[in-house]
């Protein structure tokens, strides 16, 4: 580990050259990347630095156990087990920051809610969980835009799919993909039953054009009339369109917008995002098949939290945790859940590393 973090410093220090020579500024691009760059390595270098400080400190408290000065030997052995416990914590700190890197984490992400067993009562958890995603997302300061969406008759959403934009956004929500469980009594219900109700979730990071190369001689593009709300517009103009993907079979459909033009570039966001999940997904099983758990893995079968209204109570079974602040979450307090099952991954990956 020590010979990689020197390696790490030498080239921080390559990166400072680099970033103050004129000819590397002129090029946009290039700095850009070392500004990136130097922002991914400074933290790493910053913990070892006040790794190695606290190395010393301690081999300093160590050379006064031997000291003939009483007062100075007692202030070392009080003092020692504190540092020491420092040192180990700075260990796991730099263990951390030494983990390969997920090239996703920076990106925006495609968020999809999708109604599923449960009827109109799951539909309203649908709409619900769309609401949590987006007051978690005000709290970030990010930006949501519902690309397309598709209202039930009780008055929740069957499907719902949104662009999610700000700060490391996929690194924040990407272990929300998959199955998500709600246990209440329905507003219908007049006998006081408990219901069980499900919805998916799919989070997908944002796929660029150098993520994901579609041939358009593969694309088969329908345009129709819209259906739903929205007046004469409606029914006169052809401006929802279709896009399928011919060799994945991948389809997805837009008509939110007026404009056919429009509705095309956000289909096309969505198809191109889909696609690039899917070649990840492949990528994930065959790494999975060397390990011997898959934990936040994104499988959209897999329930991955249970939301319990009658206790007030949301429960995540990937880790066992279980918080009784259910109001909270569901008004986009997701932050805890969030952190724990994220530090559960990074240990996961630091044991896998280690073994």
């Amino acid at each position: 580990m020590f010979e990689k973090l020197e390696e790490v410093v030498d080239r921080l220090r390559e990166v400072e050259g680099l970033l103050s020579d004129p000819q590397v500024a002129s090029n946009q691009d290039r700095f850009r990347g070392l500004t990136k760059e130097h922002a991914e390595l400074s933290p790493v270098v910053e913990t070892f630095d006040n790794y190695r400080q606290l190395c010393d400190e301690i081999a300093g408290h160590r050379e006064l156990l031997q000291d003939s000065d009483p007062d100075l030997k007692e202030m070392a052995r009080e003092e020692l087990p504190a540092l020491e416990e420092r040192r180990t914590e700075l260990e796991q700190e730099l263990k951390l920051l030494l983990l390969p890197k997920d090239p996703n984490d920076e990106k925006n992400v495609i968020l999809e809610v999708r109604a599923g067993t449960g009827g109109d009562e799951a539909a309203l958890f649908a709409g619900d969980l769309f609401r949590m995603y987006s007051r978690y997302a005000e709290r970030q300061s990010w930006r949501v835009e519902i690309l397309s969406c598709s209202d039930s008759d009780a008055g929740g959403m069957k499907e719902v799919i949104a662009m999610v934009s700000g700060q490391r956004v996929y690194s924040r929500l990407k272990y929300e993909s998959g199955t998500h469980r709600v246990q209440r009594v329905p507003e219908t219900e007049t006998q006081g039953r408990i219901h069980t109700s499900a919805c998916t979730v799919a989070v997908l990071p944002e796929a660029e054009d150098v993520d994901v190369d579609i041939d358009p001689t593969d694309l088969r593009i329908d345009v129709y009339r819209a259906s739903g709300a929205g007046g004469q517009h409606v029914n006169k103009t052809e401006s929802a369109v279709r896009i399928t993907h011919v060799p994945t079979g991948v389809v997805v459909s837009c008509q939110d917008e007026k404009s056919q033009h429009k509705n095309k570039a956000k289909a096309m966001k969505v198809l191109k995002s889909r696609i690039l999940d899917s070649l990840m997904a492949e990528q994930q099983a065959q790494m999975a098949a060397d390990r011997k758990t898959q934990v936040g893995s994104g499988d959209r079968s897999q329930r991955i939290r249970t939301y319990n209204f009658p206790q007030g109570r949301c429960t995540d079974h990937r880790i066992g945790l279980t918080l009784y602040k259910l109001d909270n979450i569901m008004q986009g307090g997701l932050d805890e859940l969030v952190d724990a099952i994220s530090t559960h991954c990074q240990s996961e990956a630091l044991a896998g590393q280690e073994a």
